[in-house]
């Protein structure tokens, strides 16, 4: 019955606003609180009523007997005047009751009840109930009175009942107010309260209509700003994102217009000699036109596999395997070796097993390797050494200006000296993705007196538990 209630409350509030919701919530919270309020005051009030007039005519009757009334003082009509003040005095003796002078029996047959005879024989101490004569309720206490016989008072309780009455107007009226006033500050605190939320509903419609990721200003110092802070955050994150997509996009572009062009620039001249006869190519020419534009070709699969390899802007998806970083290293120069026959390799490694992706690990080092060659003067040396996780590249090359050792991790930079040399400047922020991917750092030393040595550090594997 709970959850069905429960189930009804929420299809019921799931369609207000959350202002709303709140509001009501707290109006049915403070009306359920003061309804028991109320009924408890309520009960508590008349049970305070009824015994402080117990204990009153108790008290009367008590001290009635005390001074001696009997049987016969009812016969006096100075008894019957009682009722003028709203007590009626009644005796019970042997069996029967009597009521003061001229008092018809009508007006008493209610109060001979078994309560009262008890009282008069002695087995109990006191009674009292309540009934209803002529429609007004009374209430009616016995005492014993002598040997078989017992004093009984009757007062109305048509006061307590006004006072009940008025008692009860009051406190409906009290609770209707509080309910009232309870909604109307629960709207206006929820309202208030929730602003910041509103301001991030706006925000949010304002960034997936518009895709503008301004920052929304925060206020105080509560779970809403961190909420809010947070929200700027993310703003911020995203908007940095895009702004590496578009730095990304254009970029490439750039670097993808020169090879482009090239190959246009070649083909339109082939497709020319084919054409006119008078423009024919010699042997010499075509096998020169055909270099280019094989050379044109593997520049541009080489762009293109780089900017598929950086757009990849996420962790390691791939599953990661034990490898020995030496034997990676070892690949990688002898790729290098069969492709760069001016510069010797000179190749000292160490085991170092580590978890990663070993096609990713080889271009990474091919890339260092072949950056080394491309600086390496003739018959050069490149010293290729891995201990204890660290592998270190250095060469005799001229070295790197200091002004360009900042930059030479980012994606498309290339110093001045390199804009004349073949490279899409996309290496070494592989090798850097790389490093990062793998948990590892890479850094580079140029000093001024020319060479440079790249540092490649990856963590080692855990050992494995033993069984």
């Amino acid at each position: 019955m709970i959850d069905r209630g429960h189930r009804v409350l929420q299809k019921i509030t799931g369609r207000m606003s959350l202002a709303l919701r709140v509001a009501v919530l707290t109006t049915t919270a403070v009306a359920m609180t003061l309804s028991v309020v109320s009924i408890v005051a309520f009960v508590t009030v008349r049970a305070e009523f009824e015994s402080s007039l117990d204990e009153s005519m108790i008290r009367r009757a008590n001290a009635a007997v005390g001074s001696g009334i009997d049987a016969d003082l009812f016969s006096s009509p100075s008894t019957a005047a009682l009722a003028f003040i709203g007590i009626r005095p009644f005796f019970v003796r042997s069996g029967e009751l009597l009521g003061p002078y001229g008092t018809a029996e009508t007006d008493y047959s209610k109060l001979k009840g078994y309560r009262e005879l008890e009282v008069s024989y002695g087995e109990r101490e006191h009674s009292v109930r309540t009934v209803s004569l002529q429609g007004v309720p009374h209430r009616v206490v016995a005492v014993p009175a002598g040997r078989g016989a017992a004093l009984v008072l009757v007062q109305s309780m048509e006061s307590n009942r006004d006072a009940l009455d008025r008692l009860q107007l009051i406190l409906i009226l009290a609770s209707t107010a509080g309910v009232v006033l309870a909604g109307i500050a629960g709207w206006g605190v929820a309202t208030n309260g929730l602003r910041p939320v509103r301001r991030l509903t706006e925000a949010t419609e304002r960034v997936a209509r518009t895709t503008d990721l301004t920052p929304i200003e925060v206020t105080g110092r509560d779970e809403l700003a961190r909420l809010t802070t947070s929200f700027n955050a993310m703003l911020q994150a995203l908007d940095a994102s895009q702004e590496r997509q578009r730095q990304l996009v254009a970029d490439a572009g750039h670097e993808l217009r020169t090879p482009l062009t090239s190959l246009r620039t070649n083909i339109e001249l082939i497709g020319q000699a084919a054409d006119n006869a008078d423009r024919h190519l010699s042997e010499e020419q075509r096998l020169e036109i055909m270099g280019d534009v094989r050379a044109q070709l593997e520049e541009l699969t080489t762009l293109v596999g780089d900017l598929v390899e950086l757009a990849r802007d996420e962790p390691m998806s791939r599953d990661p395997e034990p490898l020995d970083f030496a034997d990676v290293v070892r690949q990688a120069a002898d790729r290098v070796r069969l492709r760069t026959q001016e510069v010797v390799l000179d190749v000292d490694l160490s085991p170092w097993m580590v978890m990663g992706e070993p096609q990713l690990l080889e271009r990474a080092v091919t890339n260092l390797l072949d950056n080394a060659a491309k600086w390496s003067p003739p018959n050069g040396e490149i010293r290729v050494r891995l201990r204890d996780g660290v592998l270190t590249v250095s060469d005799d090359g001229v070295g790197i200006n200091a002004e360009d050792l900042p930059h030479i991790f980012n994606r498309f930079y290339r110093s001045s000296e390199a804009r004349t040399l073949p490279g899409s400047g996309l290496g070494l922020s592989i090798v850097k993705r790389a490093a990062e991917r793998h948990g590892g750092t890479v850094d580079v030393e140029s000093p001024p007196g020319g060479g440079t040595t790249f540092t490649f550090v990856l963590p080692e594997a855990p050992s494995a538990e033993p069984a």
